[in-house]
């Protein structure tokens, strides 16, 4: 595993430094922004996931023991978040809205239409995640395999049948997939 990046601000937070804290937050809310965003599909539910996701590192930050990247450590908490606001609003159907793509969301600068996030939002939430974790955020199929608790083989099957599945509801074809490695 390489070195850690954020490693110094994680040990002086986990001393209750609340600046680096701060800083971990400022250095990763727009990954994690996107990774819920193209998750959930809902700009608002999006920044209640990662506000979530963010508490929850604050308050479990004394459990990280740097097995694996402070990041990659974050993402499976968003990812577990965004997983308890789609939960949440399972109860009550929303109607999926485009908005005007933020500024701060590479992959919109990228001009992603509004019919590519409804082929995300079409996909199995496994699928979904996977795709975004991959594609957007650029993870190793092992960080994705560590985000998502599944093995590495089961993280290129479903990238591979995503892609598929993405090709067809953009009407694309092929579902060729670059490597990841």
């Amino acid at each position: 595993m390489p070195p850690d990046p954020d490693a110094p601000l994680v040990r002086r937070a986990q001393r209750g430094d609340r600046l680096a804290f701060e800083r971990l937050v400022d250095r990763h809310q727009h990954r994690l922004f996107t990774l819920a965003a193209r998750t959930l599909g809902d700009r608002s539910e999006a920044e209640d996931a990662v506000q979530e996701a963010f508490l929850r590192a604050w308050r479990g930050l004394g459990s990280f023991r740097g097995g694996s990247l402070f990041s990659t450590w974050l993402y499976r908490i968003c990812v577990n978040a965004a997983h308890d606001q789609r939960e949440r609003r399972r109860a009550e159907p929303v109607e999926t809205v485009d908005t005007a793509p933020d500024a701060r969301d590479r992959f919109a600068e990228r001009e992603l239409s509004g019919q590519l996030q409804r082929a995300l939002a079409a996909l199995d939430e496994e699928q979904r995640r996977t795709v975004v974790l991959s594609d957007v955020l650029g993870c190793s199929y092992a960080e994705i395999a560590e985000i998502t608790g599944v093995a590495e083989g089961t993280v290129k099957s479903r990238l591979f049948r995503a892609r598929l599945e993405l090709a067809r509801l953009l009407g694309t074809g092929g579902g060729g997939a670059p490597s990841n490695e």
